[in-house]
């Protein structure tokens, strides 16, 4: 199957899925920056959307350790950069119905929450298709270390992820069963 097909499939099936309450397990996470002696204090994220993983609960506990939490804005010319946000402030919907940080503070995440459609055993994922997200790994990873983690049901793992060479890989994947 080609992007668009696995695409497709998967979107249908994750509207369809009955999901119980999958909340990410805050531990993995922590386990993999301690793992990694990772001491960064940024955390970038997004919003959750079209049945993705909510991602707001475990947010709400990084930001109780005093990380800064950060969420994406798409620019006029399809880029993206990441801006501080609280769990406390209001965000405004952008042109795609995805709510946004009102702040103009442009922040370099150190770890990265990334959304997936689809991923593979090999940590290749995909997104909705627009390349969002390589575009911004690719463009940060030119200004810092940085470890992405997606996150995804366990239902959206496929054999293969057919990849090109816009495409980036995965530091981590968790899913409800934990790999």
């Amino acid at each position: 199957m080609n992007k668009s097909e696995i695409r497709k499939k998967i979107l249908k099936i994750r509207k369809e899925h009955k999901v119980e309450n999958f909340q990410i397990d805050f531990q993995a996470v922590v386990n993999i920056l301690r793992k990694k002696k990772f001491k960064g204090k940024i955390l970038g994220s997004y919003y959750p959307y079209n049945y993705e993983i909510d991602t707001m609960q475990i947010l709400k506990k990084f930001e109780k350790l005093n990380y800064t939490i950060t969420l994406p804005k798409i620019s006029k010319n399809s880029e993206m950069d990441f801006f501080a946000w609280s769990s406390k402030e209001p965000l405004s919907i952008n042109k795609y119905g995805i709510p946004e940080p009102l702040s103009r503070e442009i922040k370099y995440p150190d770890v990265l929450f990334v959304p997936l459609v689809a991923f593979d055993k090999n940590f290749n994922r995909i997104g909705y298709g627009g390349g969002f997200y390589d575009r911004y790994i690719q463009k940060i990873k030119r200004i810092k270390k940085i470890i992405t983690i997606g996150f995804a049901y366990s239902f959206q793992k496929v054999k293969r992820i057919p990849t090109n060479k816009y495409d980036i890989k995965l530091d981590f994947i968790i899913t409800e069963k934990k790999k």
